[in-house]
């Protein structure tokens, strides 16, 4: 069964709390589907399943408060959490991928945050190591809630009319409008992750004099 059909199965309440939940915990640095279910969501908002506007709030909502607990944790843990995470998950939580990380924040700063969003692994590294590094927090708050509406609701927003798209001119070929969605999504990523290791190759020599001092925000 798709996830776009188990999703029909609940009631839309649900789906939106549903919604809120996995991506809140996706945020916190545990590896979730959050992206997946926040798309098959706004599909079904175009079928009329569920409101888009209700998706999108919550998706917002969940991805704001869950960076916000994920930096508190974060701030609290330090550095020695991301140790013992890389000791029990190195596919997600690997040196590599922390100081990836931790460069994209020396560089960026609350940037890293804002655009984090966009990138897998800094949507679920983003608010914990804010907290880790000492970033401000009030300037972490600005770019989550920034990074958390644009992205919450504009993908809604942008599967949504997809949707609309393809239920008006391809009825009865749904999954047409999901593959469409899906290459949408992948695509776009594919760009960001491109730019994004660009601007990290030009700078891969600096790595090694950043990590681990303080975040210059």
């Amino acid at each position: 069964m798709h996830i776009d059909e188990w999703l029909q199965a609940i009631p839309p309440l649900w789906i939106c709390a549903l919604v809120g939940l996995v991506i809140g915990v996706e945020s916190l640095g545990i590896p979730l589907p959050g992206e997946i279910v926040l798309v098959s969501s706004a599909l079904l908002s175009a079928k009329g399943v569920v409101s888009p506007v209700w998706v999108g709030v919550c998706a917002s909502v969940g991805a704001i408060v869950g960076d916000s607990i994920g930096y508190g944790i974060g701030r609290r843990g330090g550095k020695p959490l991301f140790d013992r995470l890389g000791r029990r998950f190195p596919k997600h939580f690997g040196p590599s991928h922390i100081a990836k990380a931790e460069h994209y924040f020396h560089r960026y700063g609350m940037w890293t945050v804002f655009f984090g969003r966009f990138i897998a692994l800094l949507r679920i590294l983003a608010g914990p190591l804010a907290g880790a590094l000492r970033m401000p927090y009030w300037k972490f708050l600005v770019a989550n809630v920034l990074g958390g509406v644009v992205w919450a609701g504009g993908t809604t927003a942008v599967i949504y009319y997809l949707g609309i798209v393809a239920e008006k001119w391809l009825k009865g070929f749904s999954w047409v409008g999901l593959a469409a969605a899906v290459l949408f999504g992948i695509g776009t990523t594919w760009y960001v992750k491109r730019k994004a290791g660009r601007a990290s190759a030009l700078d891969e020599r600096d790595l090694e004099g950043v990590v681990g001092s303080p975040v210059d925000v």
